[in-house]
């Protein structure tokens, strides 16, 4: 079995059961949201498998409109940060004191600590989902940016875009027709790897109180409320919602490698 078909099952695989835990929240509808007190503090069994929470709800079904909902906003924080990237990229590439303005811009929110700007955008933004969506939508492009500007100077000295630059043709239309062409798998594969990051970000901030509403059936919320219940012996409370939080971010992750792998022959074979 060579690399390509490996890939190829890998995707397939982790895609499955990102698709089955979407499907599966939907299925549940509003149980695991709704409380039932005449079910409270049960440990995993056959009719809950997770168990219930101190006010009874299902915690199986909870941590799947959880996932759903961080599935939610890593879509629209990571669709947002890609369009702020490519935005400076695309400046970039108009000439040098364009790349020199956005060289300095991405040195520049590099340089800040990352965990304490999403805090601090989100807490002025006033918390909740909008809140988090821009926190980490404008915190996470700038390495994403950087590996997009390095390709760009790569492909700018490509024999074809020299060919279209000794016709006449403008940099706008060189980025549009060349080198953002180009540049189109990395984006996609780049939009996929920041999934992972924006989940387990998501899952931070609420976690902190800076995040998601408390009303929200977020994996934030349930691992910060079951904080107060360990200690009396409810170990599920936080032990299956964050075990499915992080099968989740690695099914992210074996994803986007998988995709790399089937786009970049040399990659395949290795």
């Amino acid at each position: 079995m060579n690399g390509r078909i490996k890939a190829l099952i890998n995707a397939l695989f982790a895609l499955a059961i990102i698709s089955a835990i979407s499907i599966a929240a939907w299925a549940y509808g509003n149980i695991g949201v709704r409380a039932e007190f005449a079910i409270r503090n049960m440990p995993p069994s056959l009719s809950h498998w997770f168990g219930t929470d101190q006010m009874g709800r299902d915690m199986f079904a909870r941590t799947l409109h959880g996932l759903t909902l961080s599935l939610r906003v890593g879509i629209l924080a990571a669709g947002f940060s890609v369009v702020i990237a490519l935005t400076i990229v695309f400046l970039s590439g108009l000439g040098r004191t364009a790349d020199a303005i956005g060289s300095f811009i991405i040195d520049a929110m590099l340089a800040m600590p990352h965990l304490v700007l999403l805090i601090l955008i989100s807490f002025a933004l006033g918390g909740g989902t909008s809140a988090v969506i821009i926190a980490i939508a404008v915190s996470h492009w700038p390495r994403f940016a950087r590996i997009l500007r390095a390709e760009l100077i790569q492909v700018k000295g490509a024999h074809w875009v020299e060919a279209s630059r000794s016709f006449g043709k403008s940099r706008s239309f060189i980025l549009l027709n060349h080198i953002i062409p180009h540049l189109l798998p990395q984006i996609f594969v780049g939009f996929l790897l920041m999934f992972p990051h924006a989940i387990l970000h998501e899952a931070g901030l609420t976690f902190l109180g800076f995040g998601l509403e408390p009303s929200r059936p977020a994996i934030g919320i349930m691992l910060s409320e079951a904080m107060q219940h360990i200690s009396s012996g409810r170990w599920w409370l936080a032990v299956f919602p964050g075990v499915a939080l992080l099968i989740m971010v690695l099914c992210f992750d074996a994803l986007a490698n998988s995709l790399r792998r089937l786009i970049s022959p040399r990659e395949a074979h290795l």
